[in-house]
């Protein structure tokens, strides 16, 4: 991916360095720059999950958790989900795997996520854009549009606002992070059902939701 996105894998680097611990209000979570969203605006709990697709817990969430709780959640109507984007370690490739999500002005998005998710276990060879131009084209994108989609300079802006929010607003340090209704989970590298179930049952109290 050589140079793809080196400012934005640094303003990461840096903010991280510099973000407190502090959570903001719940009111600063009902929108963010580039939310890529599954469920009802109007359900009651809102859930974030910031994750890196270079995030080996994350993709673990995403195989073994994330079936069920959207099953019980998202599909029934109870939870508005969100994903919001952080890089880790290759940023680069992180950031290469967000930009393809985000071709064709994201329609795509949750399936690519998934698939790059499971493509972690071939990047061994070191050879990854070859997979993620595999991936490009079972979404119809031919290689000068997936080439095109990873170098837009509008794209790389975008994602590197999205990074801003993250560290400077959110005060993410690492992935995967979750909150439910503005409220941090404790920390974790990858929750339960059982820990979303009872983080979810917490803020759906009266003294516990929204404000």
């Amino acid at each position: 991916m050589g140079a793809l996105t080196r400012r934005a894998a640094v303003l990461t680097a840096a903010a991280v360095a510099a973000a407190g611990v502090a959570a903001p209000a719940w009111a600063q979570y009902k929108a963010a720059p580039g939310d890529m969203s599954l469920g009802s605006p109007k359900a009651p709990i809102q859930v974030v999950e910031y994750l890196s697709l270079t995030c080996p817990h994350c993709a673990h969430f995403h195989a073994d958790v994330f079936p069920a709780f959207k099953a019980k959640y998202i599909d029934t109507g109870r939870v508005h989900f969100t994903i919001r984007e952080l890089l880790t370690a290759p940023a680069q490739v992180a950031a290469a795997g967000f930009l393809l999500a985000r071709c064709n002005g994201g329609k795509d998005y949750f399936q690519v996520v998934d698939e790059v998710f499971k493509s972690q276990s071939r990047w061994q060879g070191g050879q990854i854009k070859p997979i993620f131009l595999e991936i490009a084209k079972k979404h119809g994108l031919t290689e000068a549009q997936f080439e095109a989609c990873i170098t837009d300079e509008k794209a790389q802006e975008d994602l590197q606002k999205r990074l801003e929010y993250a560290t400077g607003t959110d005060k993410v340090t690492g992935t995967p992070t979750f909150f439910v209704n503005g409220v941090m989970l404790p920390n974790a590298e990858v929750p339960t059902l059982a820990d979303l179930d009872a983080a979810i049952a917490k803020a759906a109290k009266p003294a516990g939701g929204r404000r």
